[in-house]
């Protein structure tokens, strides 16, 4: 019987080939969709839970006001570690993470230097059990003059050669030797990027490591005893901060496993939302994505109901039941999930690598695994069944005596279901066409921002090597050859925040626990930067020696401290630094959010970029090419590396930037999806009302008139599909908006867009195949067979 109902089903595939076509791509383009988005949501859901490990895991938060805000981050002092160790009796093993670590690698001619290398504590590999291709995992990060490195870092170096126990020279004065290899650290992990690990121990060696409890600039991950009751130890941790300092912030824990889907805590000085959030939408695009294609499929099956009708009653008169019809029309539907499955596995393939640079992450099919082709299996026949499910029924419930004397249309005319899938379906294109239009405005508010100082023509370029020592040399360089008109340097980006404190000056309130951003200075930083000065002067070390414990402040940080007058007012902080200006606060940390507290402090707080301010008759290619001269000068054995504040700032923008990308991508594809139905959809209306447009026709019926005809139906559901969609959409949007301060407000020239497009979509999907048949010539149309 089954491979009778397989005859069949095959012949009616091939007797409708253009709505067989349409229903096979439309499902493929929707299943492809799905399998991307849901191999992206398992990356998520994978992400740091592949360690043997995971549930000991807890990486060591801080909990703090900033700006008048409460936060959470995990940032945390250098010494906290040790500490952590001798308090609790229950914590197995900590490790510290300081990332970014930037040598000069050298072996033999091969120099790499734009290679991320991360300081850790000899436990490392311990708590984190990435796979050790060579070497002693409990050994390997113990000396000063180890390294660890990544599979194909290790390849990169050392090509055929065994990598173990070969040196290495870091920068030009330290070798350091293989001592262990590790598979290459998965896009899915917080370690992501790393080539290689380099022992704590080395960092204090080379004096980048500090006992003072005010530095927030590392992480701390803790491996706790098995069975350890988490809520106690919570409630253990919560004063330990304050008990080894005046800090009145508050610590807590926070399992590994959760840190990247659930935490809302701040990186680098941004405030990030849970990802969650983001997960489970993109899940519910897959599903609309998914029903969109099922719904093509229904309409199409169930439009050309009227062609099968009378098979259907010439099946029951002869003796075939409602169960055997049922089963007929779901092995058809399953039969074209099954062949839309094929063609949607080609198209993730080719589409994979393109989504990969799409969502910054490397994703591929698992093509060994056998529970992804288990549940692939259950999607396809799932697919299969939900898209067959309904035509099923509907067509196998044709009464036969109606339908063999030709009452079914009657019957169809008094509820059309086809109707309120097709309105479904335009519902989830248009609050996807909405949303995708919030969040490219919210994009385009953002950049357009007031950021308070000049990004333009504006480079900055790390320490390496020798840069530090010859800085004054340098900096007089670029400025007598031209190519600069102002060099300042500081202790990090303009666009980053790499440290925080609190801070005490006279006049404090006893509940002011306000964390500021800082950075140092040497001086100039007001003309290099572009900043605008409102009260004071800029640093100028040449006139005012005193300037390198001096401070300039914004005007957040002015409200905090609450002077009068700020100049001349002293801030401790480690020592006492005077203030001498005040600047108009500038975007330094999240476009979308306000600007915290912040202070620049004198060339006391050390400084470790240079700063260069390009003149403006100068190219900017041939300035490249001159100070690449100056650097290879007083640095020779390091690459010229460089970075434009303006790539640095548009950064900010890169995981808005994705999500835009991702919501216009699917957003496209539902309506591409949609539109296809129709095309469909309108084909099937224009064949069974052929007589009716030849009868128009002679009767005198223009060519418009009948495109009209055909159209209007079609028009008014998208108009019932917008007046549902659109609230449904603001919430949406409202709700995404919500967690951003700095933020757009939703107009209603977003819905006309929205609305317009959709109407115009409709209009040029259905006016083709209306106007096709409007054009046949009656003859034709009438002529009886």
């Amino acid at each position: 019987m089954l491979k009778s109902y397989l005859k069949i089903a095959f012949r009616n595939l091939q007797k409708n080939k253009g709505f067989t076509a349409i229903n096979i791509v439309g499902l493929a383009i929707g299943m492809a969709a799905a399998i991307l988005i849901m191999l992206w949501v398992k990356s998520e859901f994978t992400y740091d839970r592949f360690y043997s490990k995971t549930d000991q895991i807890y990486a060591v938060g801080i909990k703090d006001v900033w700006g008048g805000e409460v936060v959470e981050h995990f940032y945390t002092p250098k010494p906290m570690a040790a500490a952590l160790k001798t308090d609790f009796p229950e914590i197995n093993n900590v490790a510290r993470v300081n990332k970014g670590t930037g040598f000069l690698l050298t072996r033999g001619e091969i120099k790499l230097s734009k290679e991320q290398g991360v300081f850790v504590d000899s436990t490392f590999l311990k708590i984190f059990d990435y796979k050790v291709l060579a070497g002693n995992p409990v050994e390997a990060l113990k000396k000063p003059n180890q390294i660890v490195l990544t599979k194909s870092f290790a390849d990169r170096l050392f090509g055929q050669d065994d990598p173990l126990n070969q040196t290495i020279k870091l920068d030009s004065t330290q070798i350091s030797t293989v001592s262990a290899i590790i598979e290459d650290i998965p896009d899915n992990s917080f370690m992501k990027g790393t080539t290689y690990l380099v022992p704590w121990t080395l960092m204090e060696k080379i004096g980048y490591s500090d006992d003072y409890w005010g530095n927030n600039s590392i992480q701390t991950y803790i491996e706790l005893e098995k069975n350890v009751n988490i809520d106690q130890f919570q409630k253990n941790i919560k004063g330990f901060l304050q008990k080894h300092t005046e800090n009145k912030a508050e610590n807590f824990i926070e399992p590994i496993a959760d840190k990247w889907l659930y935490s809302n805590y701040t990186e680098m000085g941004k405030p990030t939302s849970s990802r969650i959030g983001m997960v489970r939408s993109f899940i519910a695009i897959a599903c609309f994505i998914l029903i969109i294609a099922c719904i093509n499929f229904m309409n199409l099956s169930t439009a050309q109901s009227e062609k099968r009708a009378k098979e259907v009653g010439v099946r029951k008169v002869v003796g075939a039941n409602k169960g055997l019809l049922i089963y007929q029309f779901l092995i058809e539907s399953i039969l074209i999930a099954c062949i839309a499955g094929i063609l949607a596995l080609l198209i993730t393939m080719l589409a994979l690598p393109y989504f990969g640079l799409l969502i910054s992450r490397t994703l591929t099919m698992p093509y060994t695994d056998i529970p992804f082709w288990s549940v692939f299996i259950i999607f396809v026949l799932f697919t299969g069944i939900l898209s067959g499910s309904y035509p099923a029924f509907y067509l196998s419930s044709f009464i036969p005596v109606k339908v063999l004397k030709g009452k079914l249309l009657h019957a169809q005319r008094n509820f059309n279901p086809r109707k309120v899938l097709v309105i479904a379906q335009f519902c989830i294109a248009i609050i996807l066409i909405v949303t995708t239009i919030t969040i490219q405005k919210q994009i385009k508010y953002a950049q357009n921002r007031e950021i308070g100082y000049n990004k333009d023509r504006l480079i900055n370029i790390i320490d390496q090597g020798k840069i530090g020592k010859n800085k004054l040399l340098i900096k007089n360089a670029l400025i007598s050859s031209g190519i600069a008109s102002h060099v300042s340097r500081t202790s990090s980006p303009l666009t980053e925040n790499w440290s925080n404190n609190s801070m005490n000056w006279d006049g404090k309130p006893k509940d002011n626990n306000t964390m500021f951003t800082r950075f140092g200075v040497d001086d100039n930083l007001v003309n290099t930067a572009g900043l605008k000065l409102i009260a004071g002067r800029d640093f100028d070390l040449s006139k005012f020696p005193t300037d390198s414990s001096a401070m300039i402040i914004n005007e957040s940080a002015a409200k905090v401290f609450n002077f009068d007058d700020p100049i001349g007012k002293t801030i401790v902080d480690g020592r006492d630094w005077h203030i001498i200006g005040v600047i108009k606060d500038f975007v330094q940390e999240s476009p979308f959010n306000p600007v915290t507290p912040l202070v620049i402090q004198g060339a006391f707080a050390g400084t470790t970029i240079t700063n260069i301010r390009l003149r403006d008759h100068i190219e900017t290619q041939d300035a490249l090419v001159r100070m690449e001269k100056i650097f290879k000068e007083y640095n020779p054995e390091y690459p010229f590396e460089y970075a434009f504040v303006d790539a640095n700032y548009a950064e900010k923008f890169k995981d808005f930037n994705q999500l835009g990308k991702l919501s216009s991508l699917f957003a496209l594809l539902t309506i591409f999806i949609s539109c296809l139905g129709l095309y469909g959809l309108t084909a099937f209306m224009a064949e069974t009302r052929t007589k009716e447009i030849g009868v128009r026709k002679v009767l005198g019926a223009s060519i418009i008139s009948i495109t009209k005809m055909l159209s209007r139906e079609f028009l008014i559901m998208v108009l019932l599909s917008c007046l549902i969609a659109f609230p449904i959409a603001y919430y949406i949007s409202d709700d995404m908006l919500s967690s951003y301060t700095y933020r757009i407000r939703i107009t209603w020239d977003i819905f006309l867009i929205a609305g317009s497009g959709a109407f115009v979509l409709t209009l040029l999907t259905v006016s083709y195949q209306s106007i096709k048949a409007a054009m046949l010539n009656p003859v034709k149309s009438l002529k009886d067979e």
